[in-house]
């Protein structure tokens, strides 16, 4: 069973940057494909990003394109979501999650191709 814990949230300017990380448990994070995802609040949870078994794919949502970008350190078996350029409407709660086999493939950006998920952690920008 893997665990994974989320943290690095806090409150940021507009403008600013923030690094979330995902700490990985109970497996290694390069045997799963990684997603990052939010939900405001009265909002549907969203893709933000992912990153495959293989580092050299990512993909993101076209509203965080550019901004922000989603890395892996296995020796940490950890997962981080590095954000610029924050606006106000990235305000939400953001949550790492690992698709085990069978891999979910091009379903990277559906909620329901994840297996498992971290608690989450609150980011909130401010104007």
């Amino acid at each position: 069973q893997v665990q994974l814990v989320e943290s690095g949230g806090g409150l940021v300017q507009a403008g600013g940057s923030l690094r979330l990380s995902c700490a990985a448990s109970g497996g290694t994070v390069s045997s799963y494909g990684m997603g990052w995802f939010r939900q405001a609040p009265g909002r549907a949870r969203e893709f933000v990003g992912a990153i495959m078994r293989s580092a050299d794919n990512t993909y993101y949502a076209d509203s965080v394109k550019g901004r922000f970008t989603i890395s892996r350190d296995n020796a940490k078996n950890t997962v981080y979501l590095q954000m610029n350029s924050l606006k106000p409407e990235d305000t939400a709660v953001y949550f790492c999650a690992a698709d085990r086999p069978p891999y979910s493939g091009g379903n990277y950006y559906r909620d329901w191709a994840y297996d498992y998920w971290g608690q989450g952690t609150q980011v909130t920008v401010s104007s």
